[in-house]
């Protein structure tokens, strides 16, 4: 799926734009993810995973998903550079296809700009206007308050914690909290 570019002021003032990854953008956006995923331990995966990823699969990657029919990605990009990024997965099983599944991360830098409202805006509005898709849902690692503030005041709502669904690399254990947005 394509996402028609949409500029955002943030609340810096600076202006930002809301598209779909361009195949040429591949080494930025795995850049950006990996940098984001060592910022916090609220990502599902450590910075090092994406050491595996090598630029082709990721340009494969960028490409299945701008041809999808049933996934989206957008990024947030700032001076042509992308700082964020979020997707919509819409599930397309016999018994799934009314629900839809959410993601997002946002480098530290550009945290508390408004930049993750924007992108929940753009992903909502994809769901509303997906035929079919009555619920829109999202997991995440317990702890995470400003991810909780911004889900909810989106409209989500904890349906379940599963305990200890992490587990990080000095030993403790995190929940994983799934939320549920009915549309």
């Amino acid at each position: 799926m394509i996402f028609n570019d949409k500029k955002i002021i943030l609340k810096d003032g600076e202006t930002a734009v809301l598209k779909t990854p361009d195949i040429k953008d591949a080494e930025m956006m795995l850049y950006n993810i990996k940098t984001a995923s060592g910022e916090t331990d609220f990502l599902t995966r450590y910075p090092e995973f994406w050491d595996d990823v090598s630029l082709e699969s990721e340009e494969n990657w960028i490409r299945s998903m701008r041809e999808s029919e049933n996934n989206l990605v957008i990024a947030c990009y700032i001076d042509e550079k992308p700082v964020g990024s979020c997707d919509i997965t819409f599930f397309n099983g016999c018994k799934s296809f009314h629900r839809a599944g959410l993601g997002i991360s946002i480098t530290k830098k550009y945290w508390n700009l408004g930049i993750g409202s924007a992108m929940f805006e753009a992903l909502l509005e994809t769901a509303q206007n997906h035929g079919g898709t009555e619920i829109v849902e999202l997991e995440f690692i317990e702890g995470n308050e400003r991810a909780v503030a911004l889900y909810k005041k989106f409209g989500f709502e904890v349906a379940c914690i599963a305990p200890k669904a992490y587990k990080l690399k000095d030993g403790t254990y995190q929940g994983k909290v799934y939320m549920q947005k009915y549309l």
